[in-house]
């Protein structure tokens, strides 16, 4: 049973593995957990799923494959052990209830009913005591009352009468397609990380303290380091306004993700396109500007260089001169751009416009030609790929 769901998972194309799947298999066999199936989806889903990108699909093949109303009458023929289910009835039903059931036949009889009906009912049923359905007073189905039934695609226990629960199983959307939150924007800039320990010896360096304890007969000889921090600097430009606005949520979102994952972090706003000047504080772009000449002397070429904009505008925006929407521009943007690109050489622009419409926009077409086609959708897969290229 479980060989063709780990199969299903690589069928999905879910990096898991042979030694994954014996681990998964060695928990089960030490009755980490049994005969419940919340728990054995957590249990699966730690010993599978290496990485958060990955958990959408493992919930859709989950629901897929362990669906009890699609599967109920194949498990019942012998693929769910018999004793799951009488534990299960041991640990729900109070001793009245049980009486109750003995008294009706056992949980062999009402088992052995579900089969008959799921084979002979061919049609959603609504009320009545017979058919599998909603509502009235059948032993199978949902929203209605039977003392001894079993509950079949209910949200919740209304009477907590079923001696097994088949729910419909719902699972929270993490596919790589869609847009970011802030956390997901943090484990996918996690991977931009190269740690140091510089400054000032802040920290206690406990292995060092021992050894240098255990060198001075044993009196207490404390050794500090400086702190661990990702050394990686990250210079930010983010578009605002105009096109921009639409997209105004996930650009906060990524703003804060960056100032949270990188200890070396330069950001400035611009407009469209990047000219001759760029600013800090939107409030006040048009009495403090920075030059973007001053930005290039100023941080090295150490710096990894990321650009967040829709680059959606008038071709002249990019090729002319005096291009710009809101200025005269003495030099065309695309001069600028191929400046920044000339000295930060680990460099990506984030478009936060869905991928598939970027070729009907000649701007965006251009800006990603003179990005060398670096040019990533600002989703979870996107940005993995784009924080891989700034790894390499």
């Amino acid at each position: 049973m479980l060989i063709d769901f780990f199969l299903r998972l690589k069928e999905a194309k879910i990096p898991v593995t042979l030694m994954e799947f014996l681990t998964l298999l060695e928990a089960l066999e030490q009755r980490l957990t049994f005969g419940n199936v919340d728990e054995f989806y957590y249990l699966a889903r730690l010993c599978l799923v290496k990485d958060e990108s990955h958990f959408d699909k493992f919930d859709r093949v989950f629901l897929e494959y362990f669906h009890g109303v699609n599967n109920l009458a194949a498990e019942l023929d012998g693929e769910i052990p018999e004793e799951w289910l009488r534990k299960l009835a041991e640990r729900f039903l109070s001793e009245e209830e049980k009486q109750q059931i003995k008294a009706l036949g056992g949980l062999d009889k009402l088992l052995e009913t579900l089969k008959k009906r799921l084979e002979e009912q061919k049609e959603r049923h609504q009320g009545g005591s017979k058919w599998i359905g909603t509502g009235g007073t059948s032993p199978f189905g949902a929203y209605g009352y039977n003392p001894e039934g079993i509950r079949i695609g209910q949200a919740e226990s209304r009477h907590h009468r079923a001696v097994k629960v088949w729910e419909k199983r719902e699972f929270r959307d993490l596919d790589p397609s869609v847009e970011l939150g802030t956390r997901n924007l943090k484990v996918a800039l996690r991977r931009l990380r190269n740690f140091a320990r510089e400054g000032a010896q802040t920290e206690l360096d406990l292995p060092g303290t021992i050894r240098a304890t255990a060198g001075n007969a044993g009196y207490l000889d404390l050794k500090m380091v400086p702190e661990r921090h990702n050394k990686v600097k990250v210079l930010l430009f983010l578009d605002v306004g105009g096109s921009m606005d639409p997209h105004v949520e996930v650009c906060r979102q990524l703003f804060s993700a960056a100032r949270s994952e990188f200890k070396h972090l330069e950001y400035f706003y611009f407009h469209n396109f990047i000219y001759e000047r760029v600013w800090r504080e939107n409030s006040r772009r048009w009495n403090v500007h920075l030059p973007t000449e001053d930005v290039i002397h100023q941080f090295g070429s150490d710096y990894k260089l990321i650009i967040v904009g829709d680059a959606t505008m008038s071709p002249y925006e990019i090729l002319t001169a005096g291009g710009s929407v809101e200025h005269q521009n003495a030099e065309p943007g695309a001069v600028w751009l191929k400046r920044l690109l000339d000295q930060y050489h680990d460099a990506v622009w984030l478009n936060p416009e869905p991928q598939a419409e970027w070729d009907y926009t000649d701007s965006v077409r251009i800006t990603a030609k003179m990005m060398t086609n670096r040019m990533y959708p600002l989703n979870l897969d996107g940005l993995d790929r784009a924080i891989r290229y700034l790894s390499k």
